[in-house]
């Protein structure tokens, strides 16, 4: 009871604060207060909420015969969105501040809510290898029911509350990319309605020209419903080994090298200045050496990040048995190094063991409580973007990255990307290895401007034949995105399938100069 009685107590005392100080200048000023006493009880009320659903719901197996009942309803709107007279475009009814993405969605207001609760994982089938899952299944999902038995993604994107949905329609990727691709090339089917209300399935041979043009196309070519995911058997644990390199171009030649190498299951950098870095090489493994298992997972351990720094510190290799699922989601707790802007004290061992439990805050949650003169100035003076380019480029990428922004720690993964047709894809015939470089962080380059500094780095990328993703903010004007991207299959089929009228074009629906 004197628990409750103290938070109670607490709470009063911060609403009382909040009234002689102003809503705004708390949120601004010590965002923490707010986070630790709202934030993260809430969040942890959602997670609970969300996994105690998606169990019974698969143990009952009922969400199968409800899926094609949901299916038949979102249909249902569109048909009425048609017989109304089309007046403006669809999206997704799904609030703009659930998602993970840091862009505050304005076309939700404007546009035609489609309401899409699929929310369920409908099948497991391990002799076909596949798992059949609706679009707002969560990464956080999947791990917790597939590892349960036996079985893993091959692409498995690092936050908890990513979504399939997203990882489609936009993009994801992980430690074991370069072996595997981009998430959306694990994919073998996608379950879409199209702007006429009417339901298709695509794979590589089957409406192949759709299946290879949905992903990066943000919704914008119609609704998807389901998705079909190879899975691979898993194993307990990843071990994993740290070693210390220093030198750009030692650092750039290690990770090309070992990006490069198949027998390595998961390939990670984290680059903590220009020529300091630490690069990680893992094997899924049964087996496990107790004196050097680490739990990393665990609501007391260290951030991963710092966990990560101490070996570059001590200049010292390091190999560790780390529990899978604990891998997959190894930078959730501190959202990658996000969080020490918003708790700076979180990663001190009394919060963790006192309050850990609690983190990280929901960054839907986050992204609603901001107000807008937060969010203006985390625009300006705040970067979150991750910038894919050849790896043979690495070098230069990174040269760049610390002119236009300086921002560390830097996370580098490595992808093959397939040469396929779509919107992303190499400048060749062949498939080549690119690396996704992600920047998270306050820029310290000085007098940083953030249109003109990332429309700068946005330049470098596509001279290279990069890519931006899209969940972050874009600077580039409509003939610069064409340029970075390749149009010519999506417009296509916008025109065959009626989308101009039902969807906005990709661009109008991310960019910066568009939405202006």
């Amino acid at each position: 009871m004197e628990p409750a009685v103290s938070l109670a107590v607490c709470a009063l005392l911060f609403l009382l604060w909040v009234r002689v100080k102003g809503l705004e200048f708390v949120l601004i000023h010590q965002r923490w207060v707010f986070v630790c006493l709202f934030l993260l009880p809430l969040s942890l009320i959602f997670d609970i909420y969300y996994y105690v659903r998606a169990w019974v719901v698969f143990k009952l197996s009922s969400a199968p015969r409800l899926h094609e009942q949901r299916v038949r309803d979102i249909q249902k709107q569109v048909r009425e969105w048609k017989e109304q007279g089309s007046k403006t475009f669809m999206c997704t009814g799904r609030p703009g501040w659930l998602t993970v993405s840091l862009r505050v969605g304005k076309y939700k207001k404007t546009h035609k809510n489609i309401m899409i609760n699929l929310m369920d994982i409908l099948e497991v089938d391990t002799k076909k290898q596949i798992v059949r899952v609706e679009p707002l299944v969560s990464m956080g999902q999947v791990t917790a029911l597939l590892n349960s038995i036996g079985w893993t993604l091959p692409v498995l994107p690092e936050l908890d509350d990513l979504t399939v949905g997203g990882l489609i329609m936009g993009t994801g990727i992980e430690s074991s990319s370069h072996k595997y691709g981009l998430f959306q090339h694990i994919c073998t089917a996608y379950e879409l309605i199209l702007a006429d209300g009417s339901f298709v399935r695509c794979t590589p041979s089957e409406n192949s020209d759709l299946f290879y043009a949905v992903p990066w196309s943000c919704g914008t070519l119609g609704f998807l419903v389901a998705a079909e995911i190879r899975i691979i058997p898993a194993k307990k644990y990843v071990k994993l080994r740290f070693e210390p390199v220093r030198g750009l171009e030692a650092i750039c030649e290690k990770f090309t090298r070992e990006s490069q190498r198949l027998e390595n299951h998961f390939v990670e950098g984290l680059l903590y200045s220009l020529d300091e870095a630490v690069i990680m090489t893992g094997v899924m493994t049964d087996d496990v050496e107790p004196s050097k298992l680490n739990s990393i997972g665990s609501y007391y351990k260290p951030w991963f990040f710092k966990h990560v720094e101490n070996y570059l510190k001590t200049n010292r290799e390091g190999l560790e048995y780390i529990p899978l699922r604990h891998y997959y989601h190894r930078h959730t707790r501190s959202i990658f190094w996000e969080l020490q802007d918003i708790i700076p004290f979180g990663n001190n061992p009394i919060f963790r063991y006192l309050f850990g439990w609690m983190v990280p805050p929901k960054i839907s949650l986050l992204k609603l409580t901001q107000g807008e003169t937060l969010r203006k100035l985390y625009e300006q003076h705040h970067v979150v973007q991750d910038m894919l380019v050849p790896m043979k480029c690495m070098s230069q990428a990174l040269h760049t990255f610390q002119n236009d922004i300086h921002v560390y720690p830097i996370w580098l993964c490595p992808f093959i990307l397939p040469s396929q047709p779509g919107l992303v894809h190499p400048k060749g015939d062949e498939a080549e290895l690119y690396v996704d470089i992600g920047a998270y962080g306050e820029p310290r380059v000085k007098h940083f401007e953030a249109r003109s500094c990332m429309r700068q780095l946005e330049k470098f990328v596509r001279s290279v034949h990069g890519f931006q993703m899209l969940y972050a903010d874009c600077y580039m004007n409509r003939e610069e995105f064409w340029e970075m991207f390749d149009g010519s299959l999506y417009h296509k089929l916008r025109k065959q399938l009626g989308c101009q009228d039902a969807f906005p074009e990709v661009y109008d629906k991310i960019c910066k100069a568009a939405r202006h």
